[in-house]
């Protein structure tokens, strides 16, 4: 089960992504988003992706996955934080996160480190990408884990846009992509025809394209 609550918020099975919520997409209430949630997953330091995971940990009672130094930095905060790091794996509340690399920054200011930025592998199937640019190494992670569902930032500017998206799902070949980070904010808008342009390239690829109203399950 997939649930998109925008920007790169996402609910994969019972782990909760990035959990920048409430944002401009998205405004539903913490209890409705939570439910079912075991594990929070924070892929950078960036305040649009750490987000609420500090306030939704104490209050729901779940731990939060990130790398060594936004987990220390949470924990510092008082929330029961579990540090890893790139090409590690953790099983922990029944799921199973294996980091991978991403080409992005991760400062949580400018005052304290956010080690590097990260995705996820989520259940050995589903692939929350963070933000990223483009990297070869795509390949091999498609190669290794073999992705059934890629979570890919198509937005521009401060991730790939829709060119380097393209070609990331030729190294990556998933079933089924799901765009993400995109028209969230003035500087990532994509037009309607930019996005029919992205699910033309995809499926003559052989991709599924599938772009979720907030909020909405998709059994995958």
């Amino acid at each position: 089960m997939i649930v998109w609550y925008g920007h790169a918020c996402f609910k994969v099975d019972n782990v909760l992504i990035d959990p920048f919520v409430p944002n401009p997409l998205c405004n539903l209430p913490f209890d409705e988003i939570m439910e079912g949630v075991d594990v929070i997953a924070v892929t950078h330091g960036h305040s649009d992706h750490l987000g609420n995971a500090e306030t939704l940990s104490k209050s729901y009672n779940v731990p939060v996955v990130a790398i060594y130094e936004i987990a220390c930095y949470l924990a510092e905060r008082g929330v029961n934080a579990e540090g890893m790091n790139i090409g590690g794996s953790i099983k922990i509340n029944g799921a199973k996160l294996t980091m991978v690399k991403a080409e992005h920054s991760s400062d949580i200011n400018l005052n304290v480190s956010g080690g590097v930025a990260a995705g996820y592998i989520v259940n050995d199937r589903v692939y929350h990408t963070g933000d990223t640019g483009l990297f070869g190494d795509m390949e091999l992670i498609g190669e290794l884990y073999s992705p059934e569902v890629v979570l890919l930032p198509i937005g521009g500017r401060y991730t790939m846009g829709i060119e380097e998206a393209l070609t990331a799902l030729e190294l990556i070949y998933p079933e089924v992509v799901i765009p993400m980070h995109y028209n969230t904010f003035p500087q990532i808008q994509v037009t309607e025809e930019e996005l029919k342009a992205f699910v033309k390239g995809a499926e003559s690829l052989g991709v599924e394209v599938i772009i979720p109203e907030i909020g909405e399950p998709l059994d995958l």
